[in-house]
C-alpha cells in the first residue's frame, strides 16, 4: 500500500506529480491512499477504487492525457469531496487504456467527477459574488477592508488573483474558517483560518448601501425561487444588503400594486420603465455613498468626489475619463475647458446636455502638483477598475439606450478591456452584460475632448473637432432609431 502525503487539500501539483510517477510504475488506483498532511483524505480508497477501476494498468510511461482531464482534475481537486484525490488517480489509470474516457459522460466515474467540477466551480462563483469588504482602520492610520467568507470547497487560493485584480489598489483581508488571504497593494500573502468574529460587523456606509438597495428593489421582476437559487440563504448573514430581504419579500405585493397604481397616473417622462421614483432615490443614495468612496488611493489627494449629473431618465449616457482641476474644486463633471469644448460640440451635433447624463469613468481627480499648478495624471488600470463598480451602477439606473465612451480610459470602463479608439471609432459597439446589471445596450466611441486642445495646429484641430462633431451627429441618430 502507498501512501501519498499532499501539502494542502487544494494541492493539485502535488496530486499531478504523485500520480505520474504512480502511474508510470503501474501501481494500481486501489493500493494507493491519499492523504493532507498526516490526516488521511478517504480511509475507504481501497474499497472505492476497487469498484471503480476497470483493470490492472499495464507497466510503463504514464503517458500523456487530455486537456479536457486536466482541466475537470484542477477542479475537481478543490472540492471538499475526501475520496476526490482517489477517484482523480482511478481516472488517470483508466485513461491509459481508454484514451476517451472523459468524452463518455454516461460513465459513472466520469459524471462524479465532472459533478465535482461543476460544484467548484459554482462555488468560486458565489465568492466571487458575495463576498463584502467592510472598513477596518488600522493603527498607521491606513484603512483595510475585511471581508468573512465560509466555502464549501478549497477554493479560496484558486480565487486570490481575481481578488487582486479586481481590487488591486485597495489593501483587504478576506477571512474563512481554513486560510486567509491578505493583499496590501503590492504583495500578497496567506494567514491561517479566522472566525467570524475576527471580521468586523459593519460600517457607517452600509447605511447608505441599505438605502440603496431598497430603492432599486423592484417586487414586480422578484422571483423566489430563482432569487435563492443564485443567492442561498446562508450568504445573506455576510451581506448588509440581505438583511433587508425578508422584510422587502413581505411587502412585495402591496409594493407592486403601489407602482402599478402610480405607473397608471403618474407623467411617462417620470416613470420611465415603472420605476422614476425609486430610481431618482436610489441615484441620490448612490450618490451620497460615493462621497465618502476609498476604492482606490486618489481620493487622498483629490477634493472631492465628482459623480455624474443629469436625468435619471435619460436615455443618452456620456462616460468621460475622470474630472480636471476645475471638476475637483466645483464637485460637477465636464465644466472645465474640455467640457466647454463638449458643450459646444453637442450644440453643433443637435444634442441637449439637458437631456444627456455626463459621468466619468474615474470619480477623483488624479494629478502631479507642480509648483502652484496640479497637473491632469492618467489613471491607470487598478484605479479604472476599483471605480468600476459606480459606473455600473449608475448605467443599471439609468439603463441609458446609447452610451458614448469619450476617450481609451471610459472605454476600458465600459467594455472591461484595452479599446484601440482608431478601431471602434463610427461604429455601434454592443456592452457586455445586461442592462439590469449595468451593462449591455449600444455604445459609440469617440475622443476626448481634452484631445482636441491638446493639438497645436490649428488646421488639424480644425479637422478633428468636425470629426468629433460628426461622431456626436452618429449618436444622435441612433438614438432616434434605438
Amino acid at each position: 500500500m502507498r501512501v501519498v502525503a499532499l501539502a494542502e487539500p487544494d494541492d493539485f501539483d502535488g496530486w499531478r506529480d504523485a500520480a505520474r510517477a504512480l502511474a508510470a510504475e503501474g501501481v494500481p488506483a486501489d493500493d494507493v491512499v491519499w492523504q493532507v498532511g498526516d490526516a488521511p483524505t478517504d480511509l475507504f480508497a481501497g474499497e472505492a477504487n476497487a469498484r471503480a477501476t476497470a483493470g490492472p494498468p499495464a507497466a510503463g510511461a504514464a503517458g500523456s492525457v487530455s486537456r479536457l482531464f486536466i482541466d475537470t482534475a484542477r477542479s475537481a481537486v478543490l472540492a471538499s469531496d475526501p475520496e476526490r484525490f482517489a477517484l482523480l488517480y482511478t481516472a488517470l489509470v483508466r485513461l491509459r487504456t481508454q484514451p476517451k474516457l472523459m468524452d463518455d459522460h454516461a460513465d459513472p466515474l466520469v459524471r462524479r467527477l465532472e459533478g465535482l467540477a461543476k460544484t467548484v466551480r459554482r462555488d468560486i462563483h458565489k465568492m466571487r459574488a458575495f463576498v463584502r469588504f467592510r472598513e477596518a482602520p488600522e493603527e498607521d492610520g491606513e484603512t483595510r477592508y475585511v471581508a468573512w467568507f465560509e466555502p464549501e470547497h478549497h477554493i479560496v487560493r484558486a480565487n486570490a488573483a481575481f481578488f487582486v485584480n479586481r481590487f488591486a489598489s485597495m489593501r483587504w483581508s478576506i477571512l474563512t474558517p481554513a486560510v486567509s488571504l491578505h493583499w496590501d497593494g503590492q504583495a500578497l500573502s496567506e494567514g491561517p483560518g479566522a472566525s467570524k468574529a475576527d471580521a468586523p460587523e459593519g460600517d457607517p456606509i452600509e447605511a447608505v448601501w441599505k438605502t440603496y438597495y431598497a430603492s432599486i428593489f423592484n417586487p414586480a421582476r422578484l422571483k423566489v425561487g430563482a432569487m435563492l437559487k443564485e443567492m442561498p440563504r446562508k450568504y445573506w448573514k455576510n451581506m448588509p444588503e440581505t438583511a433587508l430581504v425578508s422584510e422587502l419579500i413581505a411587502g412585495a405585493r402591496a409594493r407592486e400594486l403601489g407602482m402599478i397604481e402610480t405607473a397608471q397616473t403618474a407623467q411617462a417622462a417620470d416613470t420611465r420603465d415603472g420605476i422614476g421614483g425609486n430610481a431618482q432615490a436610489a441615484w441620490e443614495a448612490l450618490r451620497e455613498e460615493a462621497r465618502g468612496c476609498t476604492r482606490c488611493h486618489l481620493y487622498k489627494p483629490a477634493t472631492q468626489t465628482v459623480f455624474g449629473e443629469g436625468p435619471v431618465g435619460a436615455p443618452l449616457m456620456f462616460v468621460g475619463e475622470q474630472p480636471g482641476d476645475n471638476e475637483d474644486l466645483q464637485g460637477r463633471p465636464f465644466i472645465g475647458p474640455a467640457g466647454q469644448m463638449f458643450d459646444r460640440a453637442l450644440a453643433e451635433a443637435g444634442i441637449p446636455r439637458a437631456d444627456a447624463y455626463v459621468t466619468n469613468a474615474v470619480k477623483h481627480f488624479k494629478f502631479e502638483p507642480r509648483g502652484k499648478r496640479r497637473i491632469h495624471a492618467k489613471p491607470d488600470a487598478g484605479e479604472i477598475d476599483a471605480c468600476r463598480w459606480w459606473i455600473d451602477q449608475e448605467r443599471m439606473l439609468l439603463r441609458p439606450k446609447v452610451t458614448v465612451a469619450l476617450g481609451a480610459t471610459a472605454a476600458r470602463s465600459l467594455m472591461g478591456r484595452v479599446v484601440t479608439i482608431g478601431k471602434e471609432r463610427g461604429r455601434a459597439i454592443t456592452l457586455p452584460g445586461s442592462t439590469e446589471t449595468g451593462g449591455g445596450g449600444q455604445a459609440w466611441i469617440t475622443v476626448h475632448p481634452s484631445f482636441l486642445l491638446r493639438i497645436p495646429e490649428p488646421d488639424r484641430a480644425a479637422e478633428e473637432y468636425a470629426r468629433f462633431v460628426a461622431d456626436l451627429r452618429l449618436v444622435k441618430d441612433a438614438l432616434a432609431t434605438s
